[in-house]
């Protein structure tokens, strides 16, 4: 999973990279932040993720991102083809909402979890 979390972390900040000549570039290089952080913790600092206030924080990331997906859901019909989102700024916004939350839900289900109670001693 380290490789996974590797490529997501390098994706998201080739999308911050992308952001420096958009009008409201600072606002998306700080959303496309937050799934790299996520992806740089779970990448180098797995066992971090264990904790149940970090996880209640990455919780609280996927739930704001998928707000977000219904923010910035496009509404240009046909918006996945790519003749639109290359010219519609709006398309472009939904899918990088779409796949910030596709993100943090990766590293959600990567994350470690402690085994049960009544799962130890068979």
């Amino acid at each position: 999973m380290r490789a996974v979390y590797l490529i997501i972390l390098i994706m998201m900040l080739l999308f911050i990279g992308v952001q420096y000549n958009d009008a409201d570039g600072a606002m998306w290089m700080l959303i496309y932040a937050i799934p790299a952080v996520w992806s740089a913790v779970a990448a180098f600092r797995h066992s971090v993720l264990g904790h149940a206030a970090v996880q209640w924080g990455l919780l609280a990331c996927i739930l704001l991102s998928v707000v977000g997906v219904f923010y910035y859901w496009p509404k240009t019909p046909g918006w996945w083809r790519q003749e639109i989102w290359w010219e519609v700024e709006t398309a472009r916004e939904g899918m990088g909402m779409m796949i910030i939350a596709i993100v943090l839900f990766i590293v959600w289900l990567g994350r470690p979890r402690s085994p049960r109670p009544n799962d130890a001693g068979g």
